[in-house]
């Protein structure tokens, strides 16, 4: 009985490790950084409201790229809406689609389902911009949205925020950041371990 149960536990810890390892393909930085953060997020999440400002200043003090994902949490009532739009923003440029989450989630506790289109106009008229009545016509926006929340799925992500520093690193190429407490901390280790940047080779 003993050698059974010492069994099922060894099986149900194998398929524990198994549903983790996940597909682990977006844990990279992008070409030309050697680390970076990456993050799946629901605009409409508290937590990762909370978290933002945090992940905003460690791309600022250590010049990190942030590679955002949407993770739709399906009993949000308008956060399908606000990545729709946000992805719209992204095609007018990345980087006002970058304001308009930090904007999201800075107003999050205002906004709710039959208002969440009086914010995306209001974020576009400052930014001298238009959100057209039908911003997602043939549904790719959409399709992009659910593809990150797949990947997501598909990685193990299992709440949100989900908070990875990714390097180049053969040994550790990513380390988890349970703790949003600890970002910095998790930051600096990883840069420690980097080391310094290889020297280019000189051209003869």
């Amino acid at each position: 009985m003993r050698t059974k149960m010492v069994a099922l536990v060894a099986v149900l810890m194998m398929m524990v490790a198994a549903a983790w390892a996940g597909d682990t393909s977006a844990l990279h930085p992008p070409a030309g950084s050697r680390m970076a953060l990456v993050v799946f997020e629901d605009l409409q999440c508290p937590a990762c409201a909370a978290a933002d400002p945090l992940l905003v200043q460690a791309t600022r003090d250590y010049h990190l790229p942030l590679v955002r994902h949407d993770f739709i949490i399906p009993n949000h009532t308008w956060s399908m809406e606000a990545h729709i739009i946000a992805r719209y923003f992204d095609s007018l440029s990345p980087q006002l689609g970058e304001e308009f989450r930090q904007y999201i989630f800075a107003n999050q506790s205002a906004i709710y389902k039959t208002n969440m289109r009086d914010w995306a106009d209001k974020f576009a008229n400052q930014h001298h911009s238009a959100l057209p009545a039908f911003y997602d016509p043939k549904g790719e926006l959409r399709a992009k949205v659910e593809a990150d929340t797949k990947l997501g799925l598909a990685m193990g992500v299992h709440q949100t925020p989900t908070i990875w520093v990714v390097s180049d690193s053969k040994q550790q190429p990513f380390v988890e950041v349970p703790d949003k407490g600890k970002l910095f901390e998790t930051i600096e280790r990883v840069k420690a371990a980097l080391g310094p940047a290889p020297k280019a080779a000189k051209k003869k």
